[in-house]
């Protein structure tokens, strides 16, 4: 079984396109709505936030775990990879939407890094994501040759799970965010929280040529490569086409949200997180 941890909403973008690109294992998604958004909390709460969700999941019969919440990824993988999984689960993993977005990037300016012009990386996220540097620092183990501009964005998340994703006050607070970048005439921009997704058509629009790396899209094709590559992990996931939603919060909320990516009929349960 794999498991999909988020703090809130924004992962079931994640969730969506793993189902779409791997559709044939079982799926618990786990989202933490109680305690949302983890993008204004402590690094040491973070932590203890996500290693309650992983641990969660992980006794409910998870082999693999992706993390769909940049903060956390940010924040709180490496301790849970360095410490939490070899004394509890040696033999799982735990995964983060972070390198994925950065491997796709590195892709993308394979050749162009033959260039002498700095290429412009332009990045979007919560405060605890863009604070954090963790981007940069992915982006720049391969090459030096760039430009990185990145830009917190705090007010977005809200907006989404409001549901004021297309209000013009919304549009007019994604200018204020986007302009800057725009007129540093940045070639790609990253989405550095899985939020972002639900205003794809909005961030194309503002920010024209630019090519968007779209975090779920990226991590679903990496988790594949991952499975690929990891035989014995692989054969160890159910493959029923079983999915679970839990959320820590109101059921009824969370299935209204879930209703605008998924079209088909919906377990959700309720659970609490210690």
């Amino acid at each position: 079984m794999i498991g999909v941890f988020d703090s809130g909403f924004g992962g079931l973008t994640v969730f969506k396109e793993l189902i779409k690109v791997l559709p044939e294992y079982n799926y618990i998604y786990l989202g933490d709505n109680a305690r949302a958004p983890y993008g204004n909390k402590s690094e040491d709460l973070i932590y203890e936030y996500t290693r309650s969700g992983v641990d969660f999941l992980f006794k409910k019969g998870c082999q693999l775990i992706i993390i769909a919440c940049n903060t956390a990824s940010a924040k709180a993988l490496r301790k849970i990879q360095q410490e939490y999984l070899p004394e509890n689960y040696p033999n799982r993993k735990v995964l983060g939407v972070i390198i994925p977005a950065a491997e796709t990037v590195w892709e993308l300016i394979k050749e162009e890094n033959k260039q002498s012009q700095p290429i412009k990386i332009g990045i979007i996220g919560t405060k605890a994501t863009i604070k954090s540097k963790v981007y940069e620092k992915e982006l720049r183990k391969k090459t030096d040759n760039l430009e990185i501009f990145s830009k917190s964005c705090p007010l977005l998340v809200p907006l989404v799970e409001e549901g004021w994703t297309g209000k013009r006050e919304t549009k007019m607070i994604f200018k204020k965010y986007l302009r800057p970048l725009k007129e540093k005439k940045i070639k790609y921009l990253i989405l550095g929280c899985t939020h972002y997704p639900f205003l794809l058509k909005q961030i194309k629009q503002i920010m024209g040529k630019t090519l968007i790396i779209n975090t779920p899209e990226a991590v679903a094709i990496k988790t594949a490569e991952y499975l690929d590559k990891h035989k014995n992990l692989e054969k160890k996931l159910i493959k029923n086409k079983k999915q679970l939603f839990l959320t820590t919060d109101s059921p009824k909320e969370f299935k209204n949200f879930c209703l605008k990516l998924f079209k088909n009929k919906i377990d959700i349960e309720k659970i609490v997180l210690k």
